[in-house]
């Protein structure tokens, strides 16, 4: 498929990508603390093991991204690493509910997020390979709606399995995770890579060279969407981490309550997702992210002047549709910033900012409440939503002339 054109369809094809990580990573993140518990590990260990996902994202993805920016070969440079790290961790989730000792089941764990920090970068950087400039966000409002859908079925599906038996969620996803990643090889057709991707210079280096440009660049753009992503991706993940804790401890009504109440906040989310493209398309990126930011601000400062339930329900209903016009919106500019050929390593640094605030967010949070409560939760993310607003003042424009 030639970049010059773009296919909805295409577009939903490719969704399946992230429809298999979503689907995954749900029956992980589900499941897996479970199996650890059982082992008898004290929680602060599970929480450890836990963020290995993330340290593999903060280390891996990047440089996989800008490696596969340097990759030539018959298959294109995403299709290669994808074909490779997608059976490998089909493989090792499948084995581990199944895993006969801790140690078994550690290693398990270790080569899945390894397997899956290679996966995802190369995945999500064909998006905007195949796509056109001015489609970005509706494509990537696309991407974002499959992969909800691939959430929703590890939930509804998964948990309907794992009744049945412990084992059957992750043979599911699994399956699926392989089936997903083979499709979209075999639909997908990789534009011909640029010429002016040096093959030569080592990928590492790329890396680095990528993050000091984009901090020293006279133009602040790419340094204000980073910082940007990195704020709020840190009210983000704060929220996600204790709201159920906070519904359980601060509001009494029960974990599996507070669950449904940010399933609320994901459904949502699901649904705006491919709005919130299209809105951007008609007043523009940063326009979309400044409103959503405003919305979240306003939303997250609620709870912290009322405990009435219903107000806080509809207050995180109404959040995931501000949620979608920020997330849906951030990737596109990213890429859209990319110097010829580095479509893959620009995202890689999204994912770099990303999972780094989803790594030193919780603690902090969790510090605070320790501290001062639950309600220092919303305040956290009321104050981060801002400084993400802050950052945005940064970008003067969404894609490189």
């Amino acid at each position: 498929m030639s970049k010059t054109g773009f296919s909805y369809g295409k577009i939903f094809l490719l969704g399946f990508g992230f429809f298999g990580i979503s689907l995954v990573w749900s029956v992980y993140n589900s499941f897996v603390p479970i199996f650890l518990k059982e082992f008898g590990l004290a929680s602060a260990i599970v929480g450890f093991i836990m963020t290995f996902d993330n340290i593999f994202a903060v280390t891996i993805q990047p440089y996989i991204g800008f490696l596969s920016d340097k990759t030539r070969t018959k298959l294109g440079r995403r299709r290669p690493y994808i074909l490779a790290s997608a059976p490998l961790a089909a493989i090792a989730l499948a084995f581990v509910p199944t895993a006969p000792s801790l140690a078994a089941m550690i290693a398990f764990i270790l080569v899945f997020n390894a397997a899956m920090a290679v996966h995802r970068t190369p995945t999500i950087a064909l998006m905007p390979d195949i796509t056109p400039s001015e489609y970005l966000s509706k494509a990537n409002g696309i991407i974002n709606f499959m992969g909800g859908v691939g959430a929703l079925l590890a939930f509804f599906v998964g948990s309907m399995l794992y009744n049945l038996n412990k084992d059957l969620p992750f043979m599911f996803a699994a399956a699926l995770l392989l089936a997903s990643s083979l499709l979209i090889v075999a639909v997908i057709k990789e534009p011909e890579a640029p010429h002016t991707a040096k093959e030569s210079e080592g990928a590492l280096k790329d890396l680095v060279k990528s993050l000091v440009e984009a901090f020293r660049d006279e133009d602040p753009s790419l340094k204000g969407i980073l910082l940007a992503i990195f704020a709020w991706f840190f009210a983000y993940g704060a929220v996600e981490a204790f709201f159920t804790s906070y519904g359980k401890w601060h509001l009494g009504i029960g974990e599996s309550r507070a669950a449904l109440i940010l399933g609320f906040f994901a459904l949502t989310f699901i649904l705006a997702s491919i709005p919130s493209g299209f809105i951007a398309s008609k007043i523009g990126r940063k326009k979309a992210i400044n409103v959503g930011l405003l919305g979240l601000i306003a939303l997250l400062a609620v709870p912290l002047v009322t405990d009435n339930v219903t107000i806080i329900t509809v207050t995180m209903l109404l959040g995931g549709v501000f949620w979608a016009l920020v997330n849906v919106n951030s990737l596109p500019i990213v890429v859209d910033l990319a110097p010829k050929g580095k479509i893959g390593g620009h995202t890689g640094l999204y994912y770099l900012f990303e999972m780094t605030a989803f790594i030193v967010s919780p603690p902090i949070a969790g510090f605070f409440i320790d501290i001062a409560g639950y309600k220092t939760l919303f305040a956290l993310a009321v104050v981060w939503f801002a400084i993400a607003l802050v950052f945005m003042r940064l970008v003067k424009k969404e894609r490189r002339e």
